[in-house]
């Protein structure tokens, strides 16, 4: 039986790509790879280049190197306002509440040995 042959690789590419990607320059990827692939821009890679490698237009690329360091310096800021979320807000609400309780007992038994002290219990031996 006559098989015909297959087609002929080229270093440079779709097989190639799809090696390297994983996935042919298709689809969605993951945050983990978005960064690997900014961080490689960082550290000087030509925009162009790694934009054909990884197969993705170079717009995008600059728009996640943008997110990323946007992201970086949010983390760097001095301070950041603290905004207590509903879970929080209704612990501390549960810590008050339970704070004014313990001190109205306090009060309460305070007034009872005032007014009463204890006695003594002798055994009837």
């Amino acid at each position: 039986m006559f098989r015909f042959p297959g087609p002929q690789r080229e270093p440079g590419g779709r097989a190639a790509r799809e090696a390297e990607t994983g996935r042919g320059g298709k689809g969605r990827r993951s945050a983990k790879r978005k960064a690997s692939v900014v961080l490689e821009l960082l550290r000087g890679a030509d925009l162009e280049s790694t934009s054909r490698k990884y197969g993705v237009t170079a717009a995008t690329l600059t728009e996640w190197r943008d997110a990323f360091l946007a992201a970086g310096a949010e983390a760097l800021k001095a301070r950041q306002e603290a905004q207590p979320d509903a879970q929080g807000r209704r612990r501390k609400g549960v810590i008050a509440e339970m704070a004014m309780e313990n001190e109205l007992l306090r009060e309460r038994i305070r007034r009872m040995e005032d007014e009463k002290p204890f006695l003594r219990w002798r055994s009837r031996v």
